[in-house]
């Protein structure tokens, strides 16, 4: 399928993990992606490999906890088509364990989790009103944003905050001609599933992995590409009914 064909796309932390396979996914199918990451090397190597495969990519170091720096990408790319069709925000960082965080650690993780988002979706929402009825954003959460994570409860915090706001931005965007939608996903194999397994000193993550996997009804955890094929879906043409929306992405993790 070439359902991109001829469209931009941006992708907010896509140079690893799922990001990584959403580039690639949306530039299968014919979009020109700017791949914007805090690494410059990440997006570069993923910008290469999509070129590598025919398709048209575009590397941006982006840290998207400045505000300055996200305006600096959608500059780039008004100065260079004058249109963004779509646009996804994966930045996320695992909150950490327990409830004893200090100021310094909450304050990251409100910039990582929901100041990114917020300003990833709202500085690019012009480029987006300029597709004339196609633009799309999408963001990814988490099923701790609708089940609660006993380990670490403000990474619920956080991640839930995409919920309501995806409800509210598509309110907003629905009379401009924008869809904006919000993924949640149970265990996805990418290299910062460890992480959150990894909070306590010691842990066995690997055997902690292993059990929580055994409570997925699907019996296994979610590939990257598995998780970019929704947001493909949702962004495309043929999710041009959907907006305001949360889609778990978590092997019936949620249905229980």
């Amino acid at each position: 399928m070439r359902r991109f064909e001829g469209r931009i796309a941006a992708v907010v932390g896509g140079g690893s993990g799922m990001g990584r396979a959403i580039s690639h996914r949306l530039a299968s199918e014919g979009a020109t992606v700017y791949v914007a990451d805090l690494s410059e090397d990440a997006a570069r190597k993923v910008s290469e490999e999509i070129a590598a495969e025919g398709g048209k990519a575009t590397p941006v170091q982006v840290d998207a906890t400045d505000n300055d720096s996200l305006k600096a990408l959608f500059d780039r790319i008004r100065s260079e088509h004058g249109v963004l069709h779509v646009l996804h925000a994966q930045v996320g960082m695992p909150g950490p364990g327990g409830i004893d965080t200090d100021d310094a650690q909450w304050q990251k993780n409100i910039d990582v989790n929901v100041k990114s988002a917020y300003y990833t979706c709202t500085l690019g929402y012009d480029l987006l009103k300029a597709a004339e009825g196609k633009g799309s954003i999408t963001m990814t959460s988490s099923t701790s944003a609708l089940v609660g994570s006993p380990f670490s409860p403000l990474y619920s915090m956080t991640k839930g905050a995409l919920v309501p706001f995806t409800r509210a931005l598509a309110l907003k965007g629905a009379p401009d001609g924008i869809r904006v939608n919000v993924i949640c996903p149970g265990t996805v194999q990418t290299p910062m599933l460890a992480q959150f397994f990894g909070r306590e000193p010691g842990a066995d993550v690997s055997e902690l992995t292993k059990d929580f996997i055994s409570g997925i009804p699907l019996g296994r955890g979610a590939q990257p590409e598995e998780i970019a094929s929704v947001i493909a879906f949702l962004a495309s043409d043929d999710a041009s009914y959907v907006t305001g929306v949360t889609i778990p992405v978590d092997g019936g993790l949620t249905a229980k």
